[in-house]
């Protein structure tokens, strides 16, 4: 595991509290290091409260990663989303989760609690890690991403 993405910044609604839980203790036994936004009750809390803390500490470059659940994990993405310099994708499947890094170069992904089991949010996640930026083809495209960012948030 790279030293530079040995921390990963978490957060999860009252709705993906479990999922997130699940998440953050198998990185942590796979040797990460991860930092807890919540939440860990079942009262409720709005997603954007603990998507836009997560997103926050990722654009400040604290963090180079981010995972946030929710019900769906699409509120957490638009949350994440909107926080300048963040990309993030909703994972559901390998291939995604593959090209949410390698093609998008996105560093938060998020997850629905009620779309998609642990075990296969586990593998997800693990992919994710394993994935790096591919440049190339790409580069030019994200850069583009990272215009429209700037242009819409100056």
């Amino acid at each position: 595991m790279p030293d530079d993405l040995n921390r990963i910044v978490m957060g999860a609604d009252h709705l993906g509290a479990g999922l997130k839980n699940v998440l953050r203790d198998h990185l942590i036994a796979r040797g990460y290091q991860i930092e807890d936004m919540g939440v860990n009750r079942a009262e409720p809390v709005d997603y954007p409260d603990i998507g836009a803390q997560v997103a926050e500490r990722v654009s400040t470059g604290k963090f180079d990663r981010g995972i946030l659940v929710c019900g769906t994990g699409a509120g957490m993405a638009i949350v994440a989303n909107k926080v300048r310099g963040v990309r993030a994708v909703c994972v559901n499947d390998p291939y995604t989760a593959e090209r949410a890094r390698a093609s998008n170069n996105a560093q938060i992904i998020t997850f629905g609690s009620q779309v998609i089991g642990a075990e296969t949010a586990k593998k997800l996640v693990d992919i994710w890690l394993a994935s790096e930026f591919q440049g190339g083809r790409s580069l030019p495209i994200v850069a583009k991403i990272d215009q429209l960012d700037a242009k819409y948030r100056s």
